[in-house]
């Protein structure tokens, strides 16, 4: 029986299901704990499904960036204080792949990304293997997965899907393909499999 998706904090504004979801964000929406900027926010968009065990989850999104801190991309979650987010972050005029890994307090890693076109369709997996979480993303159906991360993480039944957040505004436009989970991939690092 397939898994059912819920709203972590649903968007005013949505359609679609797991095959193909679009949305616009409401307004100040973001997920961050503590660091650095002291405050704690739990009120992005998530759609999200139980997982259990080492799973592959993937996605292809497409957003209109154009606001700092606009993003869009996959959400493994435990709790407001225990989660990952990956995706597209605009920041400082650019598109960034963007890793916020979240136990306890938030750390923030980010890949620039330039002259990437705001509407080009960014392909991203994240696989738990463990108590270790690996996430993985390209912008060609064919091209090689590229890592940005490789990360502990609890081993505890969670949650997994999309996530949507635009800190400075309301009305960021985001879309969703094929979100899909299943038996994780190799745990081989460095396997050139395309797939």
């Amino acid at each position: 029986m397939a898994e059912t998706f819920r709203w972590h904090n649903e968007p005013a504004a949505w359609n679609g299901n797991a095959d193909a979801l679009s949305l616009k964000t409401d307004a100040t929406t973001d997920f961050w704990q503590e660091t650095f900027y002291g405050f704690r926010r739990d009120g992005g968009h998530a759609y999200l499904r139980p997982v259990s065990g080492d799973f592959t989850g993937s996605a292809t999104i497409t957003g209109i960036y154009e606001t700092l801190y606009d993003q869009a991309g996959l959400m493994l979650r435990l709790d407001e204080r225990n989660w990952i987010k990956c995706g597209i972050e605009y920041t400082d005029g650019l598109m960034h792949f963007s890793v916020v890994v979240t136990r306890g307090v938030s750390d923030w890693s980010v890949i620039p990304l330039p002259g990437l076109s705001p509407s080009a369709p960014l392909f991203v997996r994240l696989t738990r293997h463990d108590a270790a979480v690996r996430i993985q993303f390209r912008f060609d159906r064919d091209a090689p997965w590229q890592m940005a991360r490789l990360c502990p993480f609890s081993a505890e039944d969670a949650e997994f899907g999309i996530v949507a957040c635009s800190p400075e505004r309301d009305g960021f436009e985001a879309s969703f393909r094929d979100i899909v989970v299943g038996t994780p991939i190799s745990r081989a690092l460095h396997d050139l499999d395309h797939s």
